[in-house]
């Protein structure tokens, strides 16, 4: 080792020394020091990765809700085109049927109201709503258990009616 990268010993009070001086500073071990590292960068690593995880599985969800979202409006976008001889109100069911050309259109009458003899392939019934959408009969009045979910999750979290909290 030359002359010029030997260490330099620190000669001043020990309150401005670069490293301890003193018999009573805790000893150091390198190796202690390592091993609390590799722990501290393997917590983080779980950590970053479960992260990361959920992360992936909210956009797997939001894909599969954007796939729902398109499907319903191609369905939308076909029952807009059909054909339709009147105004339609919203509020209103229509009924929707298939000409044997393939080609749709909607009526004021039900399968029933035929009385039997459909002249067409009858498709489904539908509500116009407000915004213009289209709500298949099956739907209309279904339970919708979402209020019911919501007040289970409050009771859960202990921010319900039934916690005692206000």
């Amino acid at each position: 080792m030359s002359d010029d990268h030997k260490p330099v010993l620190h000669t001043g009070d020990e309150r401005s020394a670069p490293y301890p001086v003193s018999r009573l500073a805790p000893a150091f071990d390198t190796r202690e020091l390592t091993a609390e590292v590799e722990r501290a960068e393997a917590m983080l690593g779980a950590r970053t990765g479960a992260k990361l995880r959920v992360i992936a599985d909210q956009i797997k969800l939001l894909q599969q809700e954007a796939r729902k979202v398109l499907a319903d409006a191609q369905v939308e976008q076909a029952l807009n085109q059909a054909q339709c001889a009147f105004k339609r109100i919203p509020g209103k069911t229509y009924h929707l049927y298939r000409r044997a050309d393939g080609r749709t259109f909607f009526s004021m009458l039900s399968p029933e109201d035929w009385g039997g003899a459909v002249p067409h392939a009858f498709v489904g019934s539908y509500r116009l709503e407000t915004d213009y959408s289209w709500t298949p009969a099956a739907q209309i009045g279904a339970d919708d258990d979402t209020g019911e979910l919501v007040s289970q999750l409050l009771r859960i979290g202990g921010l319900g009616p039934e916690s005692g909290e206000r």
